[in-house]
């Protein structure tokens, strides 16, 4: 059962400034600097990835970084590299390194260390597993091969549901967005094996080769577990797939909360899927009885409920045998995995070579096992120093919010009060939970498809079982482990884990300077989701409640749309720009993140010396330190992707982009006019 939240929101994820007309005075830069070493502060600005030929006015990210962008090759068996992805590896040896002490130690059996090294050895037991080959997902096979009618395809759907493999009924447990404290059962719209609805039904030249190349692997897979009529079967899975994807809501519309909140009785929902049989469903799922479910694209379930009668059985049995051999190719042997990764990262991302499969394992063994793995990590690689001045950080940054707040000119006093009151709200995780998940569930070395199964039924039975029950405010939805934060709308938080706090996100031995640049900027983005145009709807105790004044949620909405427009303009290829719409939330968070950072670094410099650091004052150094954050390059395929997919701008908009709306960053680097980050004051963009 996939976990659909409605709105994590994740971040990812400069030498002298060439042409920079800014002064600054010798006499000061002497005696700051001097101070500087005598208190052996380092700026945290990495110069040797500047590009001077590049100025700063002109393009801020390719000044910071230009000269990294020059020099470094993707990895092959990477779509995309730069700074938050270097983390991710870094963290992915780091627990290796974790695995391996936990897999030849003597452990104890239901331990974490016996849990985790036997897990991680029964994906590394790749003989084996080319032995088996699809031997493991037989009684699956099987268990659809007795389908007869609709009412046991509908039960079947149920039953393999729980193990994440894809069929047309998402479900998620998440608190119930008019009464926060209570977990409800939300039905998304799912059931396709390409990224998104437009791979299905756009006829330009790219999509024709992609669906091309789809249909190739439908057909290789179903030959690989012996499928008569392999190519006939799987043009009927793709048109299939084609008619599920036609009644699908675009990305977009998915985004409005005022959209996706309708709550049915469980009689309406029934109705709704007419000869899917919702009974069958949910008892193969042993779903409780509930008054209500939450269904978030209405319109797709009713044309679902039509379309599940018109497609024969025989049609939906070979669909899900595809789903299943696909939900589990990177788990059977070699030529299942090939076939997998020749589609979906060869042919989608461009990635030309497959990872290693230590780190294929690590990273299985990690999102399995999470927290499991997390209590390891942090006891090796997260110190208390660190969290006490994220913390520290993190305070700085509500209240340099709570002020930006009351200087809004365009909001009147009544929406204030009851901004301030949802940001009073807001609660902080940092680092890891205060209490640990368990995984309860056997482990063994040598069955690798058994463990990805018992785990996706452990965490299914452990969802369901949350329904209707108070919400725990303490379960994280990321691993310490994971280099990444988010904020939950219906939880009102924002969480950070360990393994994003270090540089050039955070960096515990630098200057603040290019910490509130960096994770400051971060945290600001997460707080700035609360207020974006989604997390807007919300307030501070996660429940969907209009706390606005009319006039000034239609001022908000036209900045917005100013926004909107800004970052649709932006063409990384001729024949492909930013869904400026579909991005919103994203640069709504990047912008407000960045002015509030700013306001509260300004308010951290009281009292302090403003130390010149590598020729750079602390302005400067702040927003050399936020454009280092966004340190990137891309494949085209995969670029292509994310434009469809990704609710993030381009790495490269975001950096820039929200630049060009912060006049602080025209007086930090004397922007003026014709430098082609300029923008009139009149046309910059301010929300919060």
């Amino acid at each position: 059962m996939k976990k659909t939240t409605l709105a994590l929101a994740i971040c990812v994820g400069l030498a002298t400034l060439a042409g920079c007309s800014q002064k600054i005075n010798d006499n000061a830069q002497k005696t700051e600097s001097a101070a500087a070493v005598a208190n052996n502060v380092q700026s945290g600005i990495e110069t040797q990835n500047f590009e001077p030929s590049v100025r700063a006015q002109d393009d801020f990210f390719r000044h910071v970084n230009g000269s990294w962008l020059n020099n470094t090759q993707i990895p092959n068996d990477k779509s995309a590299w730069g700074s938050f992805y270097k983390l991710a590896d870094d963290s992915d040896k780091a627990v290796n390194a974790l695995i391996q002490e936990a897999k030849e130690g003597a452990a104890e059996s239901g331990s974490s260390a016996q849990k985790i090294g036997d897990f991680y050895a029964s994906f590394m037991a790749e003989q084996q597993l080319n032995e088996l080959g699809f031997e493991p997902i037989k009684p699956l096979l099987n268990k659809i091969d007795k389908v007869n009618n609709y009412q046991q395809l509908s039960k079947v759907m149920g039953d393999l549901s729980r193990y994440n493999i894809e069929v047309p009924v998402g479900l998620a447990v998440i608190p119930d967005g008019k009464d926060a404290t209570t977990n409800a059962l939300y039905m998304w719209q799912s059931g396709i094996g390409m990224p998104d609805r437009d791979y299905y039904l756009k006829d330009d030249e790219k999509s024709v080769e992609l669906r091309a190349a789809y249909l190739a692997m439908i057909t290789e897979k179903l030959q690989l577990i012996g499928e008569p009529q392999a190519q006939k079967k799987a043009r009927a899975i793709l048109e299939l797939e084609t008619k599920i994807a036609k009644i699908m809501w675009d990305r977009t519309k998915t985004r409005e909360i005022s959209l996706i909140y309708n709550p049915q009785s469980t009689e309406q929902w029934d109705k709704t899927l007419g000869q899917l049989d919702w009974q069958n469903f949910a008892q193969a799922l042993e779903l409780p009885q509930m008054d209500k479910v939450i269904v978030s694209q209405p319109s797709f379930f009713e044309e679902l409920g039509k379309l599940f009668a018109q497609v024969s059985v025989s049609d939906w049995k070979d669909y899900l045998k595809y789903q299943t051999v696909n939900e589990f190719s990177n788990l059977l042997s070699e030529p299942f995995a090939k076939s997998h990764f020749e589609f979906y990262s060869k042919t989608l991302r461009g990635v030309t070579e497959q990872q290693a499969r230590w780190q294929r394992g690590v990273r299985l063994t990690s999102s399995t096992l999470g927290e499991e793995v997390g209590k390891l990590y942090v006891q090796k690689h997260f110190s208390p120093e660190a969290k006490v001045r994220m913390e520290e950080l993190v305070k700085n940054l509500i209240a340099a919010y709570r002020i930006s707040i009351d200087g809004l000119d365009w909001m009147s006093d009544e929406t204030k009060q009851a901004a301030q009151e949802k940001l009073s709200k807001f609660r902080y995780k940092i680092g890891y939970p205060n209490k640990w998940r368990e995984y309860n569930f056997d482990i063994k070395a040598d069955d690798l498809v058994g463990n990805v199964m018992r785990a996706a039924e452990f965490e299914s039975k452990r969802q369901i079982g949350m329904i209707g029950k108070p919400v725990d405010k303490e379960q994280w939805e990321m691993t310490p482990q994971t280099v990444n934060a988010y904020y939950h709308p219906l939880k009102n938080e924002i969480v950070f884990p360990a393994a994003i706090l270090q540089p050039p996100f955070f960096n515990m031995q630098a200057d603040d300077a290019v910490n509130y640049g960096g994770i400051g900027a971060v945290i600001g983005h997460e707080l700035g989701h609360g207020f974006d145009d989604q997390g807007a709807q919300f307030d501070g105790d996660g429940n969907i409640r209009n706390w606005w004044h009319e006039e000034d949620l239609a001022k908000f909405k036209t900045r917005g749309d100013a926004l909107v427009e800004q970052y649709s303009s932006y063409k990384p290829f001729e024949d492909a720009h930013v869904n400026g719409r579909l991005t919103l939330g994203e640069n709504i968070g990047d912008l407000g993140g960045l002015t509030v950072a700013y306001k509260a670094y300004q308010l951290s410099l009281q009292d302090k010396p403003r130390l010149v650091l590598d020729g750079y004052t602390p302005e400067q150094r702040f927003f050399i330190g936020y454009a280092q954050v966004w340190r990137a390059k891309i494949r085209e395929e995969a670029l292509r992707e994310r434009l469809v997919t990704d609710n993030h701008s381009p790495a490269e908009y975001r950096a820039n982009g929200s630049l060009t709306n912060f006049t602080p960053f025209y007086e930090a680097f004397a922007l003026k006019e014709g430098d082609k980050l300029y923008k009139p004051a009149n046309e910059r963009v301010k929300i919060w």
